[in-house]
Parts: structure tokens; sequence; C-alpha cells
């Protein structure tokens, strides 16, 4: 029965691998949308290596384990696989390596399941050498211990492009000493001396050297382990919370004098305090663990390669990016059921020594388990030790191997009795325990990848968006004449956004790798990735087979080229803005801000622009916030004629006018939040400009709008409702009678020029627009300079409303 279960569960392992082997060799395919790829053949090697290894492997355990634990094997036979196949997706090297290692190990496993006897005497009665000698290696890393990334930590012994860490065994012969040390003593209390010097001074010297090696996460390990020996021994609980009590004064007091417990515990406390330096690791283990959702972006879709050494200490991350919530719930499953089957082992155990020794692997595995994924997750500090059968390392791969022969080779129970357990109470404890850290581990993951999923993503530290881009086209901006402003060009893996209207990159934005999204193409960045306008079935096609949204929407804009280009024409150095609306829809018809900027050399001056002091990135009609000095007196005389208003009056007025609030329109705005008092408020050019709109619309307020339409593949072209409704401010005889009375002698318009005062300089305004019995389209157009220059106001007022009453 055994041996039929393990085959079955086995043949499932071996699919469940051919499955992600096929997906992975056509994952090249999929991510180009395109058959004529480069397939991915190299993992094969890799999994077929695995199967005849397992095949070996079941083989022997059949013949000299009969009455196994038939789940052990199949699980780390999984884990083992999927580790295995994820570093071949991740780097090709390191896959050959990492199946070279599998051999080693699994030779290595077969061997000593023909020897177990043998081998576990020697184990119990050798305690004390095999320790020591652990040690020994283990302190040779102090004086020829090396890293094979050649920065950090030198814990590795190595030559000739191969590395041993004496670290991950040493775990191991700590259980086997401990195991052995406590098996032969019966009834020592927690205060005998014989109990405590022993392990104590044998842990202590471990610990030092661990310590010296600034290998933290295997000196954690370390106490972990011990304590729970001394708990199991002893049952008493007060031993754990003395473990807890000093591994928190061990972590509060390395923050203060360890350069690397610092570092460490500020990027758990605070990632984003420092997202692209000390905390680049952690912020996009959690990018990549939100990015994969719930069912994963896909083998070979994803980019866990943005995770530094995703490999090894990030694996979780990658694994979680690629097959998402499901794929890391069942990676826990798999765990958690070695784990469940070593601790039932440990109670059928035939006598002490098994039955400590299948405790402690248990504890070995599940805490340093619990500590890499938990680190991953930001749920812990991260300790950079390796994920048991997962991660890349012949040195840990190796250890897991032989730690699933021990408990397999315990778990080997005929008709024998097991070995006496008056007190089963900490071993249900420890059960527990581990029970809660993986349910832990589980709601963290599930917090990341769906809760918190959204907001992550949309980060613009996130990389990944921008990968995305290059393999879906996006959608382009187009005036109101579509005529484009900007596209995208190139092929599949290389499509590249171009901007073919710089003079517009304060309003327009950009969308850019290293710098994010700003402007439209941040606002309306739903439709240009078509993730909006796209029907739910084709978006969910997408994700599921590609993952990444289909082909971006075209949006069409207010803005007219030909208004857009005489605008930034007149505008040329000088600092400042200008917004001609249509004042009976909203539209905006032309939109300047200077000094402006090219967005296709973002990556060239994008940090100077960043710095620059003139401030080009912000886009000074909408976010631009001046004094308004006398560039309402229209809107006044329209309310309130020749009379002196208070400012109680001015300030409701004000309110009516929507000069304490932010417009709806969908590009970033600006409004005053800091003093609304009449005298000292601030208020944009886009405020001034639908405040304007009154007197060219009868007493009318419209809701702005720029874009105007999106291009969708079932309707065609489907108009954007705007954000709000028209509001009726005043009167139209007033607003008529108020422009009336601003007509300028020899102009088909009205305008007014005020100033004020902003920081020991002169801010010009100017409004102006159609008068009340235009025929035409009712304009109103705002213009603002951060200068003292009334001549340059009104002869760009002039020549951009002779050029849009003439069109």
């Amino acid at each position: 029965m055994h041996d039929k279960t393990q085959s079955l569960l086995l043949r499932w392992a071996a699919l469940f691998l051919f499955i992600q082997s096929t997906i992975l060799t056509l994952s090249p395919a999929v991510r180009e949308r395109t058959w004529d790829v480069d397939y991915r053949l190299l993992h094969w090697a890799g999994f077929l290596v695995w199967g005849v290894l397992i095949t070996f492997a079941h083989r022997a355990t059949v013949k000299h384990l009969p009455e196994r634990d038939p789940y052990l094997l199949p699980a780390a036979a999984l884990l083992s696989g999927w580790g295995l196949l994820t570093i071949w997706r991740l780097d090709e090297e390191f896959g050959i390596r990492q199946t070279m290692w599998l051999c080693i190990c699994v030779i290595i496993f077969i061997l000593a399941i023909s020897a177990q006897q043998i081998i576990f005497n020697f184990l119990k009665r050798y305690k004390y050498v095999l320790l020591s000698s652990g040690l020994f290696i283990t302190a040779l890393t102090l004086l020829f211990g090396t890293n094979p990334l050649g920065i950090g930590p030198r814990l590795w012994l190595g030559c000739c492009g191969v590395y041993f860490q004496p670290s991950e065994p040493l775990k191991l012969l700590l259980v086997i000493y401990l195991s052995a040390y406590l098996a032969d003593r019966i009834n020592i209390r927690l205060s005998s001396l014989p109990l405590l010097i022993p392990t104590l001074v044998v842990t202590g010297l471990a610990l030092l050297l661990l310590l010296v090696q600034r290998d933290l996460g295997t000196a954690s390990i370390f106490i972990c382990i011990f304590t729970v020996f001394i708990f199991l021994y002893t049952g008493k609980r007060r031993v754990l919370l003395s473990a807890t009590l000093f591994l928190t004064a061990a972590l509060v007091m390395g923050y203060f004098f360890i350069d690397i417990i610092h570092v460490r515990v500020e990027g758990w406390l605070d990632p984003w305090a420092d997202p692209t330096g000390k905390s680049y690791q952690i912020v996009q283990s959690l990018l990549a663990v939100a990015n994969g959702g719930i069912i994963g972006r896909g083998i070979g879709i994803g980019s866990p390669l943005l995770v530094p050494v995703a490999i090894s200490d990030f694996i979780f991350a990658a694994i979680a990016e690629e097959t998402g919530l499901v794929g890391t719930i069942g990676l826990l499953v798999l765990i958690w059921l070695i784990l469940a089957r070593g601790l039932i082992a440990s109670l059928r155990a035939m006598d002490r020594f098994r039955r400590y020794l299948a405790a402690g692997i248990v504890t070995y595995l599940g805490i340093q388990s619990l500590l890499i994924i938990g680190g991953n997750l930001r749920l812990l500090p991260l300790t950079g030790v390796t994920l048991p059968f997962v991660s890349y390392g012949g040195s840990s791969l190796l250890t897991s191997y032989i730690a699933l022969f021990l408990l397999l080779s315990i778990s080997n129970v005929e008709d024998n009795e097991p070995a006496p357990l008056e007190n089963p109470k900490p071993y249900t404890f420890l059960a527990g325990a581990l029970a809660l850290g993986f349910l832990a581990i589980a709601v963290t993951s599930a917090w990341w990848s769906v809760i918190r999923a959204p907001d992550l993503l949309n980060r613009t530290d996130n990389p990944r968006r921008s990968i995305a881009d290059r393999y879906v086209p996006r959608g382009e901006l187009l005036d109101r004449n579509n005529q484009s402003i900007n596209i995208t060009e190139g092929e599949s893996g290389s499509y590249q956004r171009i901007y073919l209207y710089p003079d517009l990159a304060p309003i327009i934005g950009y969308t850019h790798p290293v710098y994010g999204q700003a402007g439209l193409e941040a606002t309306l960045d739903d439709y240009l990735r078509g993730l909006q306008g796209n029907p739910s079935s084709l978006i969910w096609w997408d994700h599921m087979l590609y993952g990444t949204p289909p082909p971006g929407l075209d949006v069409r804009l207010s803005l007219s080229l030909a208004l857009q280009s005489k605008a930034d024409q007149l505008l040329g150095g000088h600092a400042g803005a200008i917004i001609l609306m249509n004042a009976e829809t909203g539209e905006i018809l032309s939109m300047a801000s200077h000094p402006t900027y090219d967005p296709n050399k973002l990556s060239k001056e994008g940090q100077a622009l960043a710095q620059n002091l003139s401030a080009p990135l912000v886009n000074r009609a909408t976010q631009g916030l001046y004094p308004i000095g006398t560039a309402l007196l229209p809107l006044i005389r329209a309310k309130f004629g020749e009379a002196q208003p208070t400012d109680s009056e001015l300030n409701t007025y004000y309110q009516r006018l929507g000069l304490f609030q932010a417009p709806a329109l969908n590009m970033p705005v600006a409004f005053d939040t800091v003093d609304h008092s009449v005298k000292n408020l601030k208020v944009s050019p886009l405020q001034v400009s639908l405040a304007a709109a009154l007197l060219s619309h009868n007493g009318i307020m419209p809701v702005p709008r720029i874009a105007t339409a999106v291009n969708t593949p079932e309707q065609g072209w489907v108009v954007l409702s705007a954000e709000g409704t028209p509001i009726e401010v005043m009167q139209a005889e007033a607003a008529n009678d108020a422009a009336s009375s601003f007509l300028m002698k020899g102009k088909s318009h009205w305008s007014h020029v005020g100033q004020a005062s902003m920081d020991d300089n002169i801010i010009t305004w100017l409004l102006a627009g159609t008068l009340p019995d235009w025929k035409g389209t009712p304009l109103a157009l705002v213009v603002t300079l951060e200068e003292n220059n009334v001549f340059l106001a009104n002869y760009i007022g002039d020549s951009i409303l002779d050029a849009a009453l003439n069109q």
C-alpha cells in the first residue's frame, strides 16, 4: 500500500513538472505573441535528470524502507523539482549547476538508505566528533572563506567554481548532537547542570562562530533549534518565553550596534523610506508577489529577475510572481506536509534518539522556511537563509536530502511499539506553533497579492509596468482632428513611446521605465494600457494567456494642435501658462505650460529636470497656483457692479466660482489648501478659465474636459462623459453686461489684464473671451505670465483669439 501511494504521488509530481516544463518552453511565444521565437529547451535536461534520479530514489525506498511514510519523498521531490525548474527559468547556468548538485544529493541519499542502520548507530555514537568537525570546518571560513557573488559575508569554502557553505550542514549536526545527548539522559530537570552545561557550551560556541561570520540567519535558527529541544525535553513553556525575549533583545541590540541588522530592521519596519536603495530587495519582492495576484503572471512571463538573488534568498517571490497566490499556497502545503508527516514519524519513533531527531529536523526545516518566506513577505526581518529543497545551493540541497533520508528512515516502523512518551503536549504545541506560522504566511501572502496589489502595482518605482509596455502596444493620444500626439513604435519586445509634440510634455506627461508616469499618460493609463474600454472577457483572456493586458486603446483629446502650436510659439521662453476653452462645453482647445521639456530625452535629462529650479515638469496651467490680485475684476463687476464687496461676500462668491476646490478634470490638478482668505488665496489658470467662461456663456460655468473619446474595439469611438454638470453661477444678463463692459475698442472680444504680487515678482493675468452675441463657438481664454509684461499678455490674447475665431 505504501509503495502504490508513493508511486502514484510521484507520478502526479512528474506530471506537474512536465506541464511546468512545457509552459516554460512555450513562454517566449506567449510573451511575444508570435510562434516565430527562440523556444526554451535546455530546462528539459533538468526535468529528465530529475525524473531518472527520483525513479531510482523511489526504488531504493521501496527496497530498503518498506514501511516508510509514503508522503515524504513525493513532497520533497516535487519541491526540489519545482525549485530546479524555477532556477532554470531564472538562470540557465545556475540551472545546470543545481542539476549537478541534485545528482550528487540523490546519489548520497540512495547510498545512505542502503546503509541506514549503520549510519544511525554512527550518528548517535560519534555525536561529539561530528559536531566538532562541523564547527571546525565552519571556522575555516574565517580564514579561507569566500562569497560566490564577490561581495557580502564570506560564508563559503570553494575552489574552481565549486562552493560549499558549512553552516548549512552544521544546523543538522546540531540537531543530531542534541538528539543523541538528550536521548541518553532521563529525568534531568531544567535547572540541572548536566543538562545545561554541555549543550549550552556547544551551542554557544556555534553561535559565537556564526556571529563572527555575520551569518545571523543561521544563528537565529540555532537558537530556535536549541530552545525547541529543551522545551521538548522539559515541557516547560518558560523556555520558549525566555528564548523569545532573548531573540528580541538580540534584535534590538543588533539594531543599534551591528550595521547589517540595522539595515534589515529598517527595511522591515519601513521599506518605502528607501525603496531604490537599502530596501530595494524587499520592495521588489513585495512587488513581485503583488504582480502575481491570485493565479500568477504565468511561468516564464513574469519579471522575477527584478528581485536580486531570485534563485536563492528570494525564490519564493519568483514563484509567487509567476504562479500567484495559488502557487504559493501549494508550496506552503507541500512544506507543511513534510513537517506534519515528520512530527507523526517522531511520535511513532522506536526510540528516544529517533524521536528527538525527527522533531529536531522538523524544527530546522520549519523555522528556516518560515524565516525566509516571512522575510520575502515582510512578515519578519530578512535573514538571508535558503528555502529547503527549493533554493539554489548545493550545501542547502544536500542538507535537505540528508534530513529527508533521516525522516524516511525514522518513519520506517513496522510492528515495533513506539518509545514511551509521558508528555505529548510539547509535540502538540510545536505542531500548533508551526501551523500558525504557516497560516500567517498564507494570510500575509494573500494580503500582498490581493488586497494591496493594486496600490503596489501602480507605484512609479514598479518597473514591471514598463516591461509589459515593451510587449504590448500602448494606445495613442490624438488631438481633436485625430492627429497623433503620442504614439508607440517598434515590435513586440521593443515597443517604445514616441512623443511627436514635445512642447506639450507638461500636459500629456510621459510613461517611462525609470521615472514612472505623469500627466495624461498617467491619468488615462487604464485606457492607453487596455485595462479599460476593452471587453472584460478579452482582458481576462489576455491576462490568463499572456499575463499582460490586451493592446491599448487610442484616446482623443479636445486639444487642437494648430491652436496649441500657436500658443506655444507665442509663450516661447516666457514662464507661464495659457488655456483656451470652449466656454459652452468646457473642452480645452489649447493648454500651454512653459518652460517645457522633451520627454523623448527623459532617460538622459530626467535627473536634471527634477532638480531644475524653473520646474519644467510642473503643468502650470492646472497645477500652478498664483495670487489673484486684480485678475477677477470682470467677474466681480458682474456680481457686485460698481459696489465694493466685503471680504465675507467675496469669500462666498469665490466658493461659488469653485476657487476653493479642485476642478473635476481627468488630469493632475491643484488648488489652494493652505489659505482660504480672500487676500491670500492662490488659484490655478484652469480655475480662472472656468470662471472666465461665465462671461462668454450666459453666466453658466462649464465642466472642463480634455479627454473626449476612446476608440473601443466593439463600438468604435465612444464619447467620454464629463466629470460633473455645468453650474449657473449668475444670471445671463449680468454676465453679458460685464463682458460687454470690458470690450476693448477695435476688438471683437472682451478682455482684461490684472496683476498680482508673489515672492517679489509680478504675475500678469489676462482674461478674455467672445462676446455674448457671438454666433460661433463661445471661447474663454486665460494667460498667466510670471513677469510684469502687460503688452505680451495682450499680444498673446489677441493672437490666439484671432486664430481661434478665424479657424
